[in-house]
């Protein structure tokens, strides 16, 4: 496997496993000491949402390097 294709699976993995994070910080927030788990699912959401779009300045990026 080449470093771009490592790469792009990497950011795949990340993002399912912060949109899981996120989802169980949702949750989970009624139930135990909701202020932490909020904050949780705040930042996994938000790097659930910023890590595809990396991806894909990432994935544009390599397009033009390995031209």
């Amino acid at each position: 496997m080449s470093l771009r294709g490592f790469h792009i699976f990497f950011l795949t993995v990340v993002t399912v496993f912060f949109a899981l994070v996120a989802a169980w910080g949702w949750t989970a927030g009624s139930s135990q000491d909701a202020s932490f788990w909020k904050n949780v699912a705040i930042v996994c959401t938000i790097t659930a949402v910023v890590t595809p779009a990396y991806g894909v300045v990432f994935i544009k990026k390599a397009k033009k390097l390995y031209r």
